[in-house]
């Protein structure tokens, strides 16, 4: 039997949390373990308090010939040396920036104030050439 040191999927959506397990590598993701071995929450801030393992256990099966998965071997090389990193502070808030007005939309808007500049120099054309004609006759 293929013995394996993975990971079993458990949580929610959009909060996985994991129990790192030995089980037969024929078994499903989350099928019947042979032994939980640890438990790893990638949720946590404080990336040394993610991951919770008994080493005394995992070295037993890895001296038995079991095999950890590639996020497993991973985990178990930083607790042994203890090396997690930091976690990083996120970005400060900005207040988002309003876009520049577009080219076409001050186009148009110059647009839209001759039309409407013309409407009433027309209306007033207009207008002078009926006061005009009234005039005439008044002659």
């Amino acid at each position: 039997m293929a013995v394996r040191i993975r990971m079993k999927k458990l949580g929610r959506r959009h909060r996985p949390f994991y129990r790192i397990c030995i089980m037969d590598s024929r078994a499903p993701r989350n099928g019947k373990a042979i032994e939980e071995v640890g438990h790893y929450d990638p949720m946590v801030r404080d990336k040394s308090a993610r991951v919770t393992l008994k080493m005394d256990r995992i070295d037993y099966w890895l001296s038995v010939g079991a095999q950890p998965s590639d996020k497993v071997a991973t985990l178990i090389k930083k607790v042994k040396t203890n090396k997690f990193g930091t976690a990083q502070e996120p970005p400060p808030m900005t207040a988002p920036k309003e876009p520049p007005p577009e080219p076409e939309t001050a186009a148009e808007e110059e647009g839209t104030a001759e039309a409407s500049a013309e409407e009433s120099g027309g209306e007033e054309a207009s207008g002078e050439e009926n006061s005009s004609e009234e005039e005439k006759p008044a002659e």
